[in-house]
């Protein structure tokens, strides 16, 4: 949503307050549809009819509670109503599966979005959010369908780092080590988090597994080379 798309948005609010007119209404929601939109494609990843209605309630309630008092334009409280309203259809909505590092992603996503509309009063563009969190703007869009939609859905291809940052793994490698780990047995998972997450030793890790430290030995080496395949796809 542009400055002057803001602008339009706040200038309906007020002629709206004004006349208390049901036409001036729809011009505002008219305006405040794009303010919608903008959100809903940023939490659904651009998809989603059910995400774009819970943002037209919460443009409403901005509305209808919008105080000038607060010190705040109204395109801003609207901005956080919406926000609000469209945030909360996605956590209540999400059902499916999602990689601790889309997770974290999402996460990133939400606080930065918040940031800049409170130190700002701006609105931050798809294209804004990617390069903040060194992600492609299309891996943005596809991280944040995670969670609505199936994760074989999710178009992992797109989801790629802008540029290389040392002692950090990047997204795309971490979503292939974490599906790897997925597919290993559930005692594969046991010895790769012992030896690997919580550093401890071979024998240390056979001793809570009630295995044998050579045992332990085989079942890294099998899971190490299971592992190395999703690498090499």
């Amino acid at each position: 949503m542009s400055i002057g798309q803001q602008a339009e948005l706040e200038e309906g609010y007020l002629r709206y307050r004004q006349s208390r007119s049901a036409e001036d209404l729809a011009e505002v929601v008219v305006a405040g549809r794009r303010l919608v939109s903008h959100f809903v494609r940023i939490y659904t990843g651009g998809n989603g009819d059910d995400a774009l209605q819970a943002g037209m309630e919460g443009l409403l309630k901005s509305v209808r509670r919008y105080d000038p008092e607060i010190g705040a334009a109204f395109s801003t409280y609207a901005a956080h109503c919406v926000m609000g309203e469209v945030r909360h259809f996605v956590r209540k909505e999400t059902a499916y599966y999602r990689p601790g590092c889309i997770q974290e992603l999402q996460f990133k996503v939400d606080h930065y979005v918040e940031q800049v509309l409170k130190e700002t009063e701006a609105l931050p563009s798809v294209e804004e959010i990617a390069a903040a969190l060194n992600v492609r703007k299309e891996g943005v869009l596809q991280a944040m369908r995670a969670g609505l939609v199936a994760f074989e859905e999710v178009d992992l291809s797109k989801i790629r780092t802008e540029r290389h940052e040392t002692f950090r793994l990047p997204i795309e490698d971490r979503l292939v080590l974490q599906q790897a780990f997925k597919r290993l047995s559930r005692l594969q998972q046991k010895v790769i988090y012992y030896l690997f997450y919580r550093d401890l030793t071979q024998v240390e890790a056979a001793e809570k597994l009630g295995i044998s430290q050579r045992q332990v030995s085989r079942v890294l080496h099998k899971s190490l080379k299971e592992m190395e395949k999703d690498f090499e796809s």
